[in-house]
């Protein structure tokens, strides 16, 4: 369908004059009407009829205007989408279940103004390439990682630093622990199905290793959150590491337990990274508003492997 053709006829209908509907799109009444017949022969009926003021819907035009309308707000809404200035801020997350998407939901609860599209980016180059390209307008990923390097003119800036936990069944050695130092976890099973080679959480947890000694097996297929708290609550042997922040939900009788980690706290790095030419006009509320919320990351007590490179 000629979306032209049905702005007119809307057009049309709010003027109630092709004469003033002429004057609003600046074409000729001659033009308003041609295009009006066409929309007309291309859906079989007659839209208007002419009476002496000007021009009446027809029972078929009154039935099409809603319609017309909805037609036009899709495309308004199409075009939106994609056009910088006007379309949603767009921003990746590594997973929308995750901590930096609770930041995400905590900026749009300070400007509910402010559309929000949310994609999930697979990897940390994917990401950067779509804010390189203006594809999306900001990604959170760790850039305090080896060979984590920013093109010119693509920025970063800390905003979140998320302490890990140790998560175990009740049969655990460490089950009854009320916190743990990462160095009693040397030669200790840390079990990961879901850390793929490659990616900037399976690089995290490499440093991490790396640096306490323990052991980081991704071994075995990765059924999803569910299989792994069942395989977790039954073992004595098995744990893995969550975020303070993820949501975990589990049924009352596995009795799974959530270590803190101190001595130091491992914290998984997150930034906010953007082009520093994008004209999003969000963009900036979205930098400032992190930002002011972010206490800085302090002198001692936590680890990261940023610290563990300076050292």
């Amino acid at each position: 369908m000629d979306l032209t053709a049905v702005r007119t006829f809307v057009t049309a209908v709010d003027a109630g004059q092709f004469q003033e509907a002429a004057v609003d799109l600046s074409i000729t009444p001659q033009a308003v009407s041609k295009r009006i017949a066409v929309l007309a022969k291309d859906l079989g009926v007659q839209l208007f009829s002419r009476t002496a003021r000007g021009v009446r819907l027809t029972i078929d035009g009154q039935a099409f205007l809603p319609y017309a309308r909805a037609l036009l707000q899709a495309e308004d809404r199409a075009a939106a989408s994609v056009r910088p200035g006007r379309r949603a801020l767009r921003v990746d997350v590594i997973g929308r279940r995750l901590s930096v998407a609770g930041l995400l939901r905590g900026f749009h609860g300070a400007y509910p103004e402010t559309d929000l599209d949310v994609v999930t980016l697979f990897d940390f180059d994917t990401a950067v390439a779509a804010v390189r390209s203006g594809t999306i307008d900001a990604t959170f990923r760790a850039v305090d990682l080896p060979g984590r390097q920013l093109p010119e003119g693509v920025e970063a800036v800390p905003v979140f630093d998320e302490p890990l936990q140790l998560f175990t069944g009740p049969a655990h050695e460490f089950a009854t622990a009320r916190s743990i130092a990462p160095a009693q976890l040397a030669g200790r099973r840390i079990w990961m199905p879901g850390n793929i080679p490659g990616t900037e959480w399976a690089a995290y947890y490499d440093e991490l290793a790396a640096e306490f000694g323990l052991t980081i097996d991704a071994i075995g297929p990765n059924f999803g959150i569910e299989h792994l708290l069942d395989t977790i609550a039954d073992s004595s042997t098995l744990a893995t590491f969550v975020s303070e922040q993820t949501p975990l939900v589990w049924p009352a009788g596995h009795d799974l337990r959530r270590i803190p980690l101190h001595d130091p706290t491992p914290v998984y790095p997150h930034s906010l990274i953007w082009r520093t030419d994008n004209p999003h006009p969000a963009l900036t509320a979205l930098r400032d508003h992190l930002t002011a919320a972010y206490p800085g990351r302090p002198e001692g007590g936590i680890w990261t492997p940023e610290r563990v490179r300076d050292a």
